[in-house]
């Protein structure tokens, strides 16, 4: 069982998650993966499988905040449903394999991967890379393609795919806030077909703690869920008065310092 003051720091991360999951459009499963390792590492449960357990319940939180995101976009009329309907059935694929495999990855390989992927997208938000518009959306099959790998990606790391699917948007001259509404409306798929693969690929782990649905620990998942939909409208609220370019380089150094956290504990052991 989870500590009061553990429980505290998961409501903390999923207010801190929200909060930014709607002030600057990133998904909050970078946020929630590493203080989740770190709240399961001091509770001393989930033993090998702390990773996918990390993995796997923030990609359950996210079927709840980003359906409220999705609405949101479309009721603004935001979300282009034709990238949406092609892209979807492939990225949906490769969630879903990508987290049945998983279960067959060992727990500090799935660590090392967020850490560089952490790392990657740091860099690229606190310089503000971003490909240049240079081509247009290509056919179903590179649409397919595209979704394919970034639903792989999305369920070895427990994020909603926009810090991937934004940038390939973009590059492909879609206007960024209909890449940001429509990347929104591939997160939830990703969301689900990805928290069914962590269930169902962990359901015979051995040594998995109490409160566990398959490699989903429902515990930490009410906590941050409850957090985030009560504070992502506060997030997308504040985006119209606050300096978001430069929040964007503050969110690149926490992220830094959650990764190389991660990267000590794993050069510790």
């Amino acid at each position: 069982m989870l500590s009061i003051s553990l429980l505290l720091v998961l409501l903390a991360c999923g207010a801190l998650a929200g909060f930014l999951a709607g002030l600057l459009g990133v998904g909050g499963g970078l946020v929630i993966v590493p203080v989740v390792v770190g709240v399961l590492t001091s509770a001393r449960l989930g033993g090998e499988h702390v990773q996918h357990l990390a993995v796997g319940t923030s990609l359950a939180v996210m079927v709840f905040t980003s359906f409220s995101s999705v609405l949101a976009h479309h009721r603004k009329g935001a979300v282009d449903w034709r990238i949406v309907r092609a892209m979807a059935p492939a990225i949906v694929a490769g969630t879903f394999v990508g987290s049945l495999l998983a279960g067959a990855i060992p727990g500090h390989v799935l660590r090392w991967f967020f850490v560089v992927y952490a790392y990657l997208i740091g860099l690229q938000m606190f310089f503000g890379a971003k490909p240049a518009a240079s081509r247009e959306m290509p056919g179903l099959v590179g649409q397919w393609s595209a979704g394919g790998v970034i639903g792989v990606i999305s369920s070895w790391v427990g994020i909603g795919g926009g810090s991937m699917s934004v940038p390939f948007m973009s590059w492909c001259n879609v206007p960024v806030h209909t890449a940001i509404a429509t990347s929104a409306a591939l997160g939830w798929p990703i969301a689900v077909s990805g928290a069914i693969g962590y269930l169902m690929s962990g359901w015979q782990a051995p040594g998995l703690p109490w409160g566990a649905l398959g490699f989903v620990y429902l515990p930490a998942m009410l906590a941050l869920m409850l957090m985030t939909v009560l504070c992502a409208p506060l997030g997308a609220r504040a985006a119209h008065a606050l300096p978001v370019a430069g929040l964007k380089r503050v969110f690149a150094v926490l992220m830094a310092v959650m990764a190389s956290q991660m990267l000590y504990g794993l050069l510790q052991h």
